[in-house]
């Protein structure tokens, strides 16, 4: 039976404070004096995404999709429900889980005073690998990935699409069975996101489970096999790409403006430009 990920009815609420004071005075008082606002990023989600497929998790801004990544990291806890893998709570053991895990975050906050070898050789051994198999792993992915020759260079040199390329040899080099991937294309030029774009393709095809969380619809639609549409913190639509453009007869890009936000953008786009120009 594949490896899966499964969301059970979850919900995350957050506390808003007005005032970094209010949420002081609120600890001090043990909640008898209450400070807060409840908002909930997610309402009862739930959804299940199995090996060998791609999932792009879409949304306007606000829909929750930060959320969701970070539940799936094992970085928040649920309000409610439960994130499983392979049939079990990962709040259970997320060390082990995490060790199936490889994640590129939205932004690359790396250390600037380590180079490219030494950050990555701080990665193979936080994660366990025999220093044999990480320097082996680590030499090949620069050259691969076109870093090699910058190696021994901090990263406060680096340009940000080369730091995004440290980030996304971190998450592979240990060969993980989840890749969860945020923005990935973040800075990366032409070559580079073309080679990323073939990778995640063979993760597929190599039976592993991956997340693509991107705002650029023309790309999940190329390299996802399935798409999670969230809008105001709930799922509105979960299927393959193929069968939600068939639904509608339209690309996955106006089938999701259809779906979460019913704009003539056309219209719009050309309104900006008539006051743009207005006397």
């Amino acid at each position: 039976m594949p490896i899966a990920v499964r969301v059970e009815s979850v919900s995350k609420q957050y506390r808003i404070y007005d005032r970094p004071a209010d949420r002081l005075k609120e600890t001090l008082t043990r909640g008898r004096w209450k400070a807060h606002r409840e908002f909930w990023a997610l309402k009862d989600i739930s959804f299940k995404v199995e090996a060998g497929t791609t999932t792009g998790i879409v949304g306007p801004n606000g829909s929750g999709k930060s959320t969701t990544v970070k539940m799936l990291t094992g970085l928040l806890a649920p309000s409610r429900g439960v994130v499983q893998f392979d049939g079990r709570s990962i709040q259970d053991d997320l060390t082990t889980y995490r060790n199936q895990l490889g994640y590129v975050p939205e932004e690359a906050h790396l250390y600037p005073f380590l180079t490219g070898w030494e950050y990555l050789e701080l990665v193979g051994t936080l994660r366990g690998l025999p220093r044999s198999e990480f320097e082996m792993k680590i030499d090949s992915l620069l050259q691969l990935f076109s870093l090699h020759p910058s190696r021994h260079v901090g990263m406060g040199q680096y340009s940000k699409g080369m730091r995004q390329r440290i980030l996304l040899i971190s998450a592979i080099m240990h060969n993980p069975e989840i890749f969860i991937f945020d923005e990935p294309l973040s800075g990366l030029d032409v070559t580079s996101a073309l080679i990323f774009k073939n990778l995640v393709h063979a993760l597929g095809q190599q039976g592993k489970l991956v997340f693509y969380c991107s705002h650029v619809l023309e790309v999940v639609e190329k390299v996802c096999t399935d798409v999670l549409i969230l809008r105001r913190g709930v799922v509105i639509a979960q299927d393959s790409v193929a069968n939600i453009g068939k639904i509608l007869g339209q690309s996955l890009e106006n089938t999701f403006l259809h779906l979460v936000d019913d704009v003539d953008t056309m219209t719009v786009a050309n309104n900006i430009v008539e006051v743009m120009q207005a006397a």
